[in-house]
């Protein structure tokens, strides 16, 4: 009969081996398991972190649009396609974001003269510092950006809410006429009325002063409009005058300008700190050619001779023009309008004119006289909004992550 051995002395260290290479497995198991959720945890974070630098970094430029700088720069830009991107494209330079999360760069690019693509790259502190192996962590987002205008019903070369007195060799003409010398004006649009008025209002044309509104009457030369209202004086869409005054550029107390109002230059560049500078839109090339800034002139009266200026006019009180003055754009007056003289001018106002006329003031009656033109113009107007206004954020989703 055969003998089973029953002696199994060195078991004990056979299993405990066993068990040590399988328990050793496991722990190594759970500590590259978790090592791996570790890091992709750390990799979300970054990745996140720098999103979010990306998104900051694009809301740094929609917050910053209306600076007279930036917005000057942006203006001066092409719309791409059709030019070099040396000349549809800004460059974002390199900026830490205020969160001191990362920083952020990349390009701005101008779609056409109402939109534009921001295209921004944000990389977290850990990735800009070095100390994360495999190279940093970005994001790029791009989103889309519109100019946000004001919303004026402009129907009229003058639109006036008193009463009118046109004399001498006034023209008021409601034809659309493009600027001399101003390039991009687009084909032109359809006439407006020469004088839009409140029902109640009168107007009084002596002399060889001319009003004239579309081709055969259509739109007449003057229009007393019922849904003209005082509040169109004062309310365009969602924002006031008196809003539109707290974001003006220019504010200055109303005084006689005499011929002061001009362009003014340092070191060859625009000079945007001087209060008499509205632009130059008789050199629409020049230094000064792409700033149209937003005036608003306080107190009761303002008397201006000369020279130019472009934008959007504001004024508190009454304004009286005489000589060569020549504005391109909106102008806004709470009070009345006197003009006188002209001279070789072709007009005083290119755009619009807006005369609320309201009664708080002594004289309620705008008086157009001497050589004076009022032109409805829709280049200066757009001109005017466009370059005036800030960016906005569309309606729908305007943002996307580019890769």
């Amino acid at each position: 009969m055969k003998h089973v051995l029953k002696n199994e002395r060195g078991m004990a260290l056979a299993i405990a081996i066993v068990a040590l290479v399988i328990v050793g497995a496991l722990i190594a198991g759970a500590l590259f398991s978790g090592t791996q959720e570790q890091r992709v945890a750390e990799n979300v974070r970054r990745a996140q972190a720098s999103f979010g630098v990306a998104e900051e970094g694009v809301y740094d430029i929609i917050r910053n649009w209306s600076i007279d700088t930036v917005r000057m720069r942006y203006a001066g830009m092409y719309p791409y396609p059709g030019v070099p991107v040396s000349l549809s494209q800004s460059a974002i330079g390199k900026k830490t974001a205020a969160s001191k999360t990362g920083s952020y760069n990349g390009t701005l690019t101008k779609l056409n003269d109402g939109m534009f693509l921001i295209d921004v790259t944000g990389q977290d502190t850990m990735s800009l510092a070095g100390r994360i192996r495999g190279g940093g962590s970005s994001q790029r987002m791009g989103l889309i950006t519109r100019i946000r205008p004001l919303s004026l019903n402009i129907q009229a070369a003058v639109t006036s809410g008193g009463t009118n007195f046109v004399a001498g060799n006034v023209t008021i003409a409601g034809a659309d006429s493009a600027p001399t010398g101003w390039a991009g004006c687009g084909a032109k649009d359809s006439a407006k009325a020469g004088v839009r008025m409140q029902v109640g209002d009168s107007i009084t044309k002596t002399g060889s002063a001319k009003i004239t509104g579309g081709p055969g009457g259509n739109p007449p030369p003057v229009v007393h409009d019922p849904t003209l209202k005082d509040s169109s004086f004062s309310v365009y869409g969602d924002v006031t005058f008196t809003q539109l005054a707290a974001m003006a550029t220019v504010t200055v107390a109303g005084q006689n300008f005499g011929n002061g109002i001009g362009p003014a230059f340092i070191n060859g560049q625009c000079d945007l700190q001087t209060k008499t500078n509205w632009g130059s839109p008789t050199d629409p090339a020049g230094p000064c050619g792409n700033y149209f800034p937003i005036i608003h002139v306080t107190g009761p009266s303002v008397t201006i001779n000369g020279n130019e200026g472009q934008g959007v006019l504001l004024i508190d009180g009454s304004l009286t023009v005489q000589g060569g003055f020549q504005f391109y754009g909106i102008t806004i007056v709470k009070g009345s309008v006197k003009t006188s003289g002209g001279g070789a001018s072709p007009a005083h106002f290119w755009g619009s004119l807006m005369v609320q006329d309201t009664i708080q003031f002594a004289d309620t009656v705008n008086n157009f006289t001497g050589g004076a033109s009022m032109l409805y113009s829709k280049c200066a107007i757009l001109r005017a909004l466009d370059k005036t206004g800030t960016g906005s954020m569309l309606r729908s989703r305007g943002w996307v992550q580019l890769f």
